[in-house]
């Protein structure tokens, strides 16, 4: 990397988990192993466990998955700082898809760690109690127009959960709307229409008692401002101080990630290159479907992290 190309560090969101996830950096790096240590004392349960061994079924949990999801990252990144000779500098950008904001957030001094992961605990049993109440699903609508889709949720009473790429979103409602919506977006053409495996209408109105729940928990925490900009899921613009943070992630819950346009903005900014902090290659695979010309790295392993400074 030269010293003028600027960066992005991403972090991922529910849907990049696999059983064994992060095992490699705990067992190679102090430095990763003490932030699985600090999220197993902080929830006050062996999540690095689950991590490394399953089952998967427990892990695929939105309260298990999501402070999982943000521990892994977390741990990487720091395995990558625990290395770093100076030849990793910090990046202009941070963002997160959804769960992966949180990551973000911490990488960017707002947070804490412990404090990150138990927010993230307490994030996924909101939602899954919200879809309880409400039995919701997702489905994610590939090769429709946008103008297309947002009148098909208009009629079905769903909404536009995640503006991913130009041509992927995903919708979320109650579990009819979102059939009766993934059959009129198949008609209308749509090449794809995939249901999702969650547990709830995520980034939609359904999420309001998640919402609630969680501006009681927010009140309680403190939130700095960012040492490095981190933008926001809802606007797609820079979050640069803690009060705008609150106000963003209590919005998060029940409106749409907007990771497109958020992606744009950073491109537009000066960003060549975006690394993908965390287990799997999701985000990568839609900034590649935004913009085929950015460089693309993902460091999700030993053998990533270590290729950073050979």
């Amino acid at each position: 990397m030269t010293e003028t190309e600027k960066r992005a560090w991403i972090f991922p969101g529910q849907g990049s988990q696999s059983v064994g996830m992060g095992k490699d950096l705990h067992d190679t790096f102090e430095s990763a192993k003490s932030i699985f240590k600090q999220a197993d004392d902080s929830l006050g349960m062996a999540i690095s466990q689950m991590c490394f061994e399953g089952p998967e079924d427990e892990l695929q949990l939105t309260i298990n998955q999501q402070p999982a999801l943000l521990t892994v990252s977390y741990a990487c990144l720091k395995a990558i700082e625990e290395i770093n000779d100076g030849s990793f500098p910090k990046p202009e950008y941070l963002a997160g898809h959804s769960l992966g904001e949180y990551t973000a957030l911490a990488a960017a001094g707002v947070l804490d760690f412990p404090t990150a992961v138990y927010l993230a605990r307490e994030r996924g049993r909101l939602m899954y109690e919200a879809g309880q109440q409400s039995p919701g699903a997702m489905a994610a609508v590939m090769g429709l127009d946008e103008e297309v889709l947002t009148a098909i949720c208009q009629d079905t009473s769903t909404v536009i959960a995640n503006y991913n790429t130009p041509g992927q979103m995903v919708i979320s409602g109650m579990k009819d709307d979102v059939l009766r919506a993934s059959e009129q977006a198949q008609s209308a053409g749509a090449s794809r229409v995939v249901p999702l495996n969650v547990s709830g209408a995520f980034h939609s109105p359904l999420m309001k008692p998640a919402q609630e729940g969680l501006t009681e928990i927010i009140a309680t925490v403190e939130f700095k401002d960012p040492d490095i900009p981190v933008i926001a899921n809802t606007t797609a613009l820079p979050l640069t101080n803690g009060e705008q943070v609150k106000t963003e992630l209590i919005d998060q819950l029940c409106h749409s990630v907007q990771w497109q346009r958020s992606v744009e903005y950073m491109i537009n900014n000066g960003v060549t290159t975006f690394i993908e902090i965390g287990p799997g290659r999701v985000l990568s695979g839609l900034v590649k479907r935004i913009n085929k010309e950015v460089t693309l790295q993902n460091i999700g392993s030993v053998e990533a992290v270590n290729g950073l400074f050979t």
